[in-house]
Order: structure tokens, then C-alpha cells, then sequence
């Protein structure tokens, strides 16, 4: 199984890549794709769901169990059903915090997406609105602690500018 994780800040283009990836598969085995933001529990999150990723699907995957994520009600803020994935079907994995040391390690390629600071913020804001903006720097100063720690860019074997 090919595993693909897409990373980068906020509004830098993770989702548009991870899609027009999908869009483009040739063949019968088209990927999985599963976006971070459905498995973030709340606001304070980014952490949880990468070692969610780690422990439920990439590790299960590489050792060939079974694998699944668990969703998040973002409406009633609590977790929701879990979702299984197909061992047979590549995986790809799109969000801030997916390419952490554990899950680089766990993946065949490692993508960093970026685009400068005020063209994300821009873009992050007009796709998710007010609420976001509400929350903005709540996310930044978890996802800049996450960078920090697990230095995800140096992590990447492809970068792309957006």
C-alpha cells in the first residue's frame, strides 16, 4: 500500500493538492483520501489527530491489520463514527499536522505545501469565514509548536510552492 501524507501551514493549499491528486490517479486503485480537519478533536487537536493518524491508520496499514480514523462531530464537539479503510486502496492523508516524525516515517512520499503568510491567512479565511478568525491564532500557536518540534518541511521529500 502506498501511503502519501500532505502537510503545510494553514490555507497553503493542502486540500487543492490532495484533491487534484486524486482527481489524476490512474487506475483502478484510487486512494483513500482523509482530510485531518475531520479527525481534529476541536481547536486544540492538531497534536491528537496526528498521533491519531500514527495509531489507527498508518501503523495498523504497515503491519497489515486493519486501519480506521475516528471522526469528529465538530457541531456536537465530541468524537463520532469511526471510518475503515481499505488496506488495498492507496492512502492519502491531507492536513496541518500530518507529516509529524512517526508518520513521516510510516510513508512513501512526504509532501510540504506552502505559500507565504498573508496569502494563507488570506485564503484559510475566506474558505472557512468568521469562525476561523475567531480561532486563528489559537491554531497558528499550535501549528508554529508543532513545526518546532517535529520540523515537518525537512521532513518532505517534495515541496510545493503554491
Amino acid at each position: 500500500m502506498t501511503v502519501i501524507l500532505i502537510d503545510g501551514p494553514s490555507g497553503s493549499g493542502k486540500t487543492a493538492l490532495a484533491q487534484r491528486l486524486l482527481a489524476e490517479w490512474a487506475g483502478a486503485d484510487r486512494p483513500t483520501l482523509v482530510h485531518l480537519d475531520d479527525i481534529y478533536p476541536g481547536w486544540d487537536g492538531l497534536d491528537a489527530a496526528s498521533a491519531h493518524v500514527a495509531e489507527h491508520l498508518l501503523r495498523p496499514l504497515r503491519a497489515g491489520r486493519p486501519a480506521r480514523w475516528q471522526r469528529w462531530d465538530w457541531a456536537a464537539d465530541r468524537p463520532a463514527e469511526w471510518v475503515d479503510v481499505d488496506p488495498a486502496h492507496p492512502l492519502v492523508v491531507e492536513g496541518c499536522g500530518a507529516l509529524s516524525a512517526e508518520n513521516a516515517a510510516l510513508a512513501d512520499l512526504r509532501v510540504w505545501v506552502e505559500t507565504d503568510d498573508d496569502e494563507r491567512k488570506r485564503r484559510a479565511l475566506a474558505r472557512d469565514g468568521e469562525l476561523y478568525a475567531r480561532e486563528w491564532d489559537r491554531w497558528e500557536r499550535q501549528w508554529r509548536q508543532f513545526v518546532a518540534r517535529e520540523n515537518p518541511r525537512e521532513r518532505a521529500t517534495v515541496v510545493v510552492p503554491t
